[in-house]
């Protein structure tokens, strides 16, 4: 999977809102050319929940076990919540992640490296195994998010 096939599958599901940080929007350098997707059918920027997939396309100062600094590498990151994260890893969330994973294995779903214990899984590098998987795990999350949104709506709304 492309970068670009995983913006236009994300993108083309009902209210998301796709940020794409680059210069001279307000956002940190740090971001410029990395994706983040919100669950925000009014298309505004949510500024009290998170994303709920991101593309990254380098380390960051707190995230570099992934080893994005090589030539096209990138990471897309899903938060799939507990089951699915139970599914696949094996373990709950907050527990460690069973040694020697790598957490630069490419084409494999992986406990997120640094939010794994918040429920996100990983995958660097999305390629012929894991393509299917990508896109359940990023329907699911989107799925996730826009319930999460509706309860917040009901109850503003009482």
């Amino acid at each position: 999977m492309t970068i670009d096939e995983i913006i236009d599958l994300v993108g083309g599901l009902d209210g998301v809102l796709t940020l794409r940080p680059g210069p001279g929007d307000g956002s940190p350098e740090i971001s410029w050319g990395d994706t983040f997707f919100y669950y925000a059918p009014d298309g505004v920027t949510p500024t009290r929940t998170q994303p709920f997939a991101t593309v990254v396309t380098k380390d960051y100062p707190d995230d570099t076990a992934s080893r994005l600094d090589r030539p096209d590498a990138f990471r897309v990151n899903v938060l799939a919540g507990k089951e699915a994260f139970v599914r696949w890893t094996g373990h709950a969330p907050r527990d460690p992640a069973p040694a020697g994973v790598d957490p630069a294995t490419a084409d494999t779903v992986l406990a997120h490296p640094v939010y794994g214990a918040a429920g996100w899984l990983a995958v660097v590098d999305p390629g012929p195994r894991t393509a299917g998987s990508v896109r359940e795990l990023l329907r699911a999350a989107h799925d996730l998010a826009r319930s999460r949104y509706e309860r917040h709506a009901e109850s503003r709304e009482r």
